[in-house]
């Protein structure tokens, strides 16, 4: 892959040498065998895509996903890891490309399209046509606001999803999880027959990907993330082990030092460089966390696309952190090395950018912020005059109770109060979202109304009433308050 996202791209990639450029004005002849001996700075970079090569000597250290993202393709064709990462298959990032193209292809080579290539996502499930897409190549989808608050549970079809990489087929009777044991003692290897045989824990929680509502943020400026409007954030009844029990079968106990426990997916890169994450062992070893080792959603075997046969679920805690797919649990010192928990889903000030930013410096998100969205109606509807239902979602992290969720429609100069619904709240285990509703009268005359949704959680939390101050480059933790515009009819 030649850029991890097109618009970093066009900021970080310098202009090819002009040898380059001349270069493709008559451009030369070069076999593939010819192509693959350039395969490191020493003899220089080159890759291939269609017939034509490129020397992309100059741009591996730029490379926004790293150089050894790019030198997977040194010496070779790019199409299998435009394959794994589509993004880069758009026009502006072929337009960079085309700055470092040296040659073509020797017409009796063998084309591509003989040469043994494999579609990593060619065994994606099918998924639901409700679904908005944001990404096909890894499918990363929300449920449309109409269909989201229509049921306090999501059903599974419709449940977002967030993937970073293909979704692995796993045989459910072949299915091992590891689980490290401390110095000296043997790992567990645990079939789903052997998760089973733990006491069954069942809860109700919402997952929220922590780019959530990314698009609003992205109207302040520029951020690097998928486009997600108000939902990736959906609700499901989780059933499975609790992690404290399976960590104290393997010896585990709580520590007094800091320590993490850490995930390790069994979807992987073409590296084999599998997604991971890590949570603080005081909050896996703590019974009331009700962390799960889940094997159920919603009464069914948890979906493909879910983490089929087990994932991780994190109760209060970013969706990145709900590991799908579970292969590895281990105690660690450290938090996990993976790139998803090190240098990704970090909060940084609206002043940092790509330039200046330091992701040491900031700790991995665990619990999110205070959050609401308006359903019902969507922007730019037309509302009938006279009564307007407003909808929406509302959800703190960490466990933290709605308490309240405050709705204007004259864009927040005046204040009613909406009703919430759903099932009542557990102090300090408030793992799932409150839907809500508001009747209000449209004031006479009014053409058009401006609805703004805030919510409030048992530690007074609130929502920042614009996106401009929270704004950060990454897009996430975006939950200012959710604005519609709609039109009244005559």
């Amino acid at each position: 892959s030649v850029c991890h996202n097109a618009a970093v791209a066009q900021s970080c990639g310098p202009r090819a040498p002009t040898s380059l450029e001349a270069a493709k004005e008559s451009p030369r002849i070069y076999t593939r065998e010819e192509v693959s001996s350039h395969c490191s700075p020493e003899t220089r970079i080159w890759v291939t895509l269609g017939n034509e090569v490129f020397d992309v000597t100059e741009f591996v250290d730029l490379h926004p996903g790293g150089p050894s993202k790019l030198m997977l393709a040194a010496g070779g064709p790019l199409e299998p890891f435009w394959a794994l990462y589509a993004v880069h298959n758009q026009s502006d990032v072929r337009e960079i490309l085309a700055q470092y193209k040296i040659g073509e292809l020797s017409p009796e080579d063998k084309p591509l399209s003989t040469l043994k290539t494999s579609d990593p996502y060619a065994n994606d499930p099918t998924r639901h046509p409700a679904l908005k897409v944001n990404s096909q190549r890894p499918f990363n989808a929300e449920p449309p606001p109409g269909l989201l608050t229509d049921n306090y549970i999501t059903p599974n079809p419709i449940f977002f999803t967030r993937n970073h990489l293909p979704v692995p087929n796993l045989n459910p009777d072949t299915y091992r999880l590891q689980v490290v044991g401390p110095s000296g003692r043997r790992s567990l290897s645990l079939s789903l027959d052997d998760l089973y045989q733990f006491p069954k824990h069942e809860i109700t929680a919402t997952l929220q990907c922590a780019g959530n509502r990314r698009s609003e943020m992205s109207q302040v400026k520029e951020v690097k993330g998928l486009e997600w409007r108000a939902g990736a954030i959906s609700t499901a009844r989780w059933a499975g082990a609790r992690l404290c029990d399976v960590l104290a079968q393997a010896g585990h106990r709580r520590s007094e030092s800091e320590a993490h426990v850490c995930f390790e997916g069994l979807d992987s890169d073409p590296t084999g460089t599998a997604y991971g994450a890590s949570i603080p062992l005081a909050r896996a070893m703590d019974p009331d966390a009700e962390v799960l080792l889940a094997y159920e959603m919603n009464g069914q075997p948890l979906p493909r696309d879910h983490g089929f046969p087990v994932r991780v679920v994190v109760p209060g805690v970013v969706g990145a952190r709900h590991v799908k797919w579970l292969g590895k649990v281990s105690v660690e010192p450290q938090e996990s090395y993976s790139h998803w928990q090190r240098r990704d889903y970090k909060g940084f000030s609206p002043s940092v950018d790509w330039d200046t930013v330091d992701f040491d410096s900031a700790p991995a998100i665990q619990e999110l912020p205070i959050q609401s969205a308006i359903t019902e109606p969507q922007e730019g509807e037309t509302v009938e005059s006279g009564e307007v239902t407003v909808k929406g979602y509302a959800w703190s992290g960490g466990g933290r109770a709605v308490v309240r969720v405050d709705v204007s429609l004259d864009g927040g100069l005046t204040w009613q109060t909406a009703k919430l619904e759903g099932e009542e709240q557990r102090p300090r285990k408030a793992w799932a979202w409150r839907l809500w509703q508001l009747q209000a009268t449209v004031p006479t005359g009014k053409k058009e109304l401006n609805i703004v949704c805030k919510a409030v959680d048992d530690s007074y939390n609130v929502q920042p009433d614009t996106m401009a101050p929270i704004w950060n480059l990454r897009g996430v933790l975006s939950n200012a308050w959710h604005r519609v515009h709609v039109h009244v009819a005559p």
